[in-house]
């Protein structure tokens, strides 16, 4: 008895001793990659790393200290998306009566976007022959999230929210230049037009010695001042402001031929229209890290759920049940990561990542992450790039990288690297972490 209480004893030491060790050698990696170069010695940075088999941490650097974390906080929107959507997404609901088709948005961003070329919910709208009416009392957000720059207003990145998108919310601006032409290279002349086409007030700079086509919008009204450059072809997007559903109604009554007329009569539906794979966006949102999709994903997942685009509430929601598990308590502003307000520790983003995981099944997940030489991971990871699907995370002064690592005896880790308050170039910072996680995947 006492024999095998010593082996016992003995093999719990074993065990303690292989996790120390392993725990050494991966801090030796981050010592030697990370802490000790200049790139981060500045930088506030945590790691954690954790073995989904052993079911354990093998790793962790100020894990439970909050960063922000930028867009990897997509991956906790992507697991709203992945909860609350079928594999379908809702394009809209609606009821017909005997003179008028009732519509009710769900806020599905592909709604006329040039990423999707099939469109059921327009074709569905175009072949109704009677009036059209829409109502919005299912929208409790703002266009803007909470924490949002106001001076990136002009940029795609910060596309508003709405309802009812139409083209991403956004005018693409394409300038055309006749290079073959000596006469209107002369006189400098090029030809500029949008996609869709507006009525909106529409001014030119009489700068003829820029190089650059630009397009700036007005900060509180959808009017355009266009400078042409001196490109053969150009193309600038640029966000409009959706005033709720006003914009989107004006653009879509010319491409449909028809007027939609808003309405506050409380409708409730009995039919659906579906528009796209659930995951064709999922993939999109992740692999493009797009904000606006982040976004309208939060909000649609909430309208599935509650019958409300209601983003603040869907945060509380999830925060109170579905993801009342997180190991240090986040502060979660937006859908997309764009709020500094966003609070999250490197455990926080591995427990949702071995939780998405459990839900939802490797091989699924391995289609929505970008791995290595795609995405945003394009240019990184592409020697046999597929032991890692992760989501990268940018803004000034901020990088993270957390997702899913097979290492080379065929163990999945997951693994999240957040850094705060950098001064270098992000690149730098990237490859960096690139040659830690392919020290970590070669020695464990």
């Amino acid at each position: 008895m006492f024999t095998s209480f010593r082996i016992t004893v003995l093999f719990v030491v074993i065990i303690l001793l292989a996790s120390c060790s392993v725990s050494r050698n991966i801090q030796q990696l981050a010592d030697k990659n990370l802490f000790n170069d200049s790139v981060l010695a500045d930088a506030h940075t945590g790691i954690s790393v954790f073995d989904a088999e052993l079911n354990k941490f093998i790793y962790n650097y100020q894990s439970d200290k909050y960063f922000v974390p930028a867009s990897n906080t997509k991956i906790i929107s992507l697991y709203a998306g992945m909860k609350y959507f079928t594999d379908s997404l809702v394009g809209l609901r609606y009821k017909k009566t005997a003179d008028t088709l009732f519509i009710i948005p769900s806020g599905d961003p592909s709604f006329l976007h040039p990423d999707f070329s099939s469109q059921p919910v327009f074709d569905f709208l175009k072949k109704q022959s009677g009036p059209i009416a829409i109502t919005t009392n299912n929208w409790k957000a703002r266009a803007l999230g909470e924490g949002w720059m106001w001076d990136d207003y002009n940029d795609t990145y910060m596309t508003e929210r709405s309802p009812f998108p139409v083209y991403g919310n956004v005018i693409r601006w394409i300038q055309v230049r006749d290079s073959g032409s000596i006469a209107a290279m002369a006189r400098e002349e090029a030809f500029i037009y949008s996609e869709p086409d507006i009525s909106w007030k529409v001014s030119f700079s009489g700068d003829t010695a820029a190089q650059i086509f630009s397009v700036q919008r007005f900060l509180t009204e959808n009017r355009f001042f266009i400078t042409q450059g001196k490109e053969v072809s150009a193309e600038r997007k640029v966000p409009f402001i959706t005033n709720g559903l006003q914009s989107a109604l004006e653009l879509l009554k010319d491409s449909l031929g028809k007027t939609i007329d808003p309405t506050s009569t409380i409708i409730r539906s009995d039919g659906i229209i579906h528009s796209q794979p659930s995951d064709s966006l999922f993939k999109i949102m992740m692999h493009r890290s797009d904000n606006f999709y982040a976004e309208q994903v939060l909000l649609m997942a909430a309208n599935e759920k509650s019958g409300a685009m209601d983003d603040r509430q869907m945060i509380q929601y999830l925060l109170n049940n579905d993801l009342q598990g997180f190991p240090q308590a986040p502060r979660w502003a937006d859908g997309s990561g764009l709020s500094r307000y966003n609070l999250f520790t490197p455990q926080d983003f591995i427990w949702v990542l071995h939780k998405m995981k459990n839900e939802f099944g490797m091989e699924r997940l391995k289609t929505i992450f970008p791995t290595g030489g795609t995405g945003t991971l394009t240019n990184y990871y592409k020697k046999d790039s597929a032991f890692i699907y992760a989501k990268t995370g940018s803004m000034s002064g901020v990088l993270s990288l957390s997702g899913y690592l097979y290492t080379k005896s065929g163990k999945l880790l997951i693994f999240s690297v957040l850094v705060n308050n950098h001064r270098q170039p992000a690149r730098m910072i990237r490859r960096k972490l690139e040659l830690f996680l392919h020290g970590l995947r070669a020695k464990y």
